[in-house]
């Protein structure tokens, strides 16, 4: 009879591994899927069990005031002077000396250059000798015509040459009065293009001569504007060579009439020269046209980026609201508003782009509201780098 075969026990304990190990794997994941449910709630709770409100985005804030404000239209023009003249000569000749240098203040009608005058000066005199010769046969003539002794057409021939000389010998004495060439303006030598010795040339360009006693601005505006601009309104002048500086003028003309092709119209601003101001001056100006000595405004940072439908955020009990807001005059850094915003309601000026309607938030510088979490930065690891 066959002897039965019997098993030992390490046998069975093979055979029953795999699923021991599966057991325990399983309820580790388990211990670890409850680790981190207590682990959420823990976060989700205070220690009293009440849930916390969202973390507050930190912000800066500006009441609504009032104060006097102006609507006002800027924009850049460079400065010219008013008055300004090409000194050329009317006749040649060697400039003998040149009397004015740059920088020099000079009066209208002051002589600058000296040229050689002798030619023109022979010519006068010849024209000066035949006059006087015609003026003498004119007088005879009287004589003779009232003897009857000429007839009337040999005296009227006689007057016109001498009218005719009488010409020539001024255009004569014309030409040798350009010899000195004088100052068309009053103002002050910008440039000198000759040097004494020179040869000069008709109509050859030997000054020029600018007046900075008074200087202009020409701006163009927008024909929207054609209706709130007008001669006489006060203008602020600010240039970036003299920072720092404001110089004040006047709208001294507007031109009536809209260029068809840009849509603009053209205002001339006038300034008083002759100080610090000088032509060629990047100028920045500012015309007021109206002025609200007790309105209400914001500062103009807090207004969102939507010119369509403007708002702001105003901060009310820990919270960001966007409201809806009519704006009036604009000047500078404030803007004035008609509706939405009441005084002494604070709007959000810093912190607006992580804002939206309704976020929590927190005033730099006033304490969290109830509810709320103040957002704190993580502190780096043991050992690493920062």
């Amino acid at each position: 009879m066959p002897v039965p075969t019997v098993f030992c026990g390490r046998a069975p304990r093979t055979a029953a591994r795999p699923l021991l190990i599966a057991l325990l794997l399983g309820s580790v994941l388990v211990l670890g899927a409850c680790k981190r449910g207590g682990e959420s709630g823990a976060q989700a709770k205070g220690k009293d069990g009440e849930n916390k409100g969202p973390e507050a985005v930190p912000v800066e804030v500006v009441a609504a005031s009032r104060r006097a404000i102006a609507a006002s239209y800027t924009g850049t023009a460079p400065l010219e002077a008013r008055g300004e003249s090409q000194v050329v000569a009317k006749t040649s000749g060697v400039a003998l000396s040149v009397m004015a240098e740059e920088g020099q203040q000079v009066r209208a009608g002051q002589v600058l250059v000296r040229l050689d005058s002798a030619r023109a000066a022979l010519q006068a005199a010849q024209s000066s000798a035949q006059m006087r010769k015609l003026e003498a046969n004119y007088a005879r003539s009287r004589q003779l015509a009232s003897q009857k002794l000429i007839s009337a057409n040999d005296i009227d021939q006689v007057k016109f040459d001498l009218e005719n000389a009488r010409a020539v010998n001024r255009l004569a004495n014309l030409e040798l009065s350009y010899a000195n060439v004088t100052a068309p303006i009053s103002g002050v030598i910008a440039q000198r293009m000759i040097k004494p010795g020179n040869f000069v040339q008709i109509n050859t360009p030997i000054f020029r001569i600018v007046d900075i006693s008074r200087l202009e601005a020409v701006l163009n505006v927008p024909e929207r504007e054609l209706e709130t601009l007008k001669a006489g309104l006060p203008v602020l002048l600010q240039v970036d060579a003299l920072s720092g500086k404001t110089f004040q003028g006047t709208v001294d003309r507007v031109a009536p009439v809209v260029d068809s092709g840009s849509g603009t119209f053209r205002v001339i601003c006038a300034f008083d020269g002759g100080g610090l101001l000088q032509p060629g001056m990047f100028g920045r100006i500012k015309i007021d046209y109206d002025q609200r000595a007790n309105a209400l405004v914001i500062p103009r940072i807090a207004l969102l980026d939507d010119e369509e439908n403007p708002a702001v955020y105003v901060a009310r009990n820990g919270k960001a609201v966007r409201v809806p807001v009519k704006l009036g005059f604009m000047d500078g850094e404030w803007a004035e508003v008609r509706e939405g915003v009441k005084q002494g309601e604070t709007v959000v000026t810093a912190g607006k782009v992580a804002l939206r309607d309704g976020s929590a938030v927190q005033v730099i510088g006033q304490p969290l509201q109830p509810g709320a979490k103040k957002t704190v930065a993580a502190k780096p690891a043991s050992g690493s780098k920062q």
